[in-house]
């Protein structure tokens, strides 16, 4: 039998099916099959964000299940979904301003602990710092390790942006990067005729000014999508066990595919951690071995109940 609250309100829209490519408040915007596109409500207990295929009946837009969520922490510690059904991530970055300490490690676990591939954008590239912190990147062994590309790009001068184009051909993608590293030029770069707003830096804290407020998703040229989310000055990774980071942090790779000698090690004083044994012996940096520390802390935070929320 036919649920009654299940039909879409509206005749002739062709389905009650479709993929949510704007968040507005209370409201989002839902691309049907059939082409139209349409303002449907969203129910305060059935959250949906961008790229969330959605059911649409009588009480709104209703999410149907993710193949994959990107969620971050608000400033009040809630947990927050930005965007679902992605499978690249752009994890972006500049000179100026530069990246919070741990920003692109945070980020990389997420990705991959989400299921999703991650790689990293070094914008600005036309200036000689930001071309400085690609060859850094480029050359760096833990990237290389966990087979994590690093693209040069400015959106300025347009070097790297038909790359960017390529490797989105077929898939779904979302930039994310603290606030003044360029991501909505870089939209503006992909997306012609998009005229996403640009902030500029200010001169006193080097941090970038907050523009996109809202996420929404554009269809590029050729193929392929990109999902615009909210710039933040941190990404902290949610809904993460320490076993996620230990099996997730980039530079572990190579030892983990030897194996320690228990499924579950967390690579800290474990007998026969592969992880553990690589930094003695020098193949594992002992800085990059400390940077996962810290997280694996940070994260038994949480586990621990010092924070609390519900992803959104």
């Amino acid at each position: 039998m036919a649920d009654p609250g299940d039909g879409d309100g509206q005749a002739g829209t062709g389905s009650n099916h479709g993929l949510v490519v704007g968040h507005f408040g209370l409201d989002v915007e839902v691309d049907l099959p059939d082409g139209q596109r349409r303002r449907v409500r969203v129910q305060r207990e059935e959250p949906v964000v961008v790229g969330d295929r959605v059911r649409i009946t009588a009480r709104g837009a209703v999410p149907e299940p993710r193949d994959t969520v990107l969620a971050r922490r608000d400033q009040r510690d809630r947990v927050r979904a930005i965007a679902a059904n992605l499978d690249l991530l752009g994890i972006t970055l500049a000179s100026r301003p530069p990246a919070p300490s741990g920003y692109l490690d945070r980020a990389i676990v997420a990705a991959r602990a989400a299921g999703i591939r991650p790689f990293v954008v070094v914008n600005k590239c036309d200036l000689h710092e930001s071309r400085e912190l690609f060859e850094q990147l480029r050359d760096d062994p833990a990237l290389r390790d966990a087979e994590i590309d690093v693209a040069a790009v400015s959106a300025q001068s347009g070097e790297g942006l038909d790359a960017i184009r390529s490797r989105l051909v077929g898939h779904r993608g979302a930039f994310i990067g603290t606030s003044g590293v360029g991501k909505s030029s870089l939209l503006n770069a992909l997306v012609p005729g998009l005229a996403l707003e640009t902030g500029e830096i200010n001169r006193l804290t080097r941090l970038g000014r907050h523009v996109t407020t809202r996420s929404t998703l554009h269809q590029l040229e050729g193929g392929g999508e990109l999902i615009d989310t909210p710039g933040f000055r941190d990404f902290v990774p949610v809904d993460l066990s320490p076993a996620d980071l230990a099996r997730n942090f980039a530079g572990f790779d190579e030892a983990l595919r030897s194996g320690c000698r228990f499924r579950d090690c967390l690579h800290r004083d474990e007998p026969e951690c592969a992880v553990r044994r690589e930094v003695e012996r020098g193949a594992i940096a002992a800085a990059r071995y400390e940077a996962y520390l810290a997280l694996l802390r940070d994260l038994e935070r949480v586990a621990d109940g010092q924070r609390t929320g519900r992803t959104r």
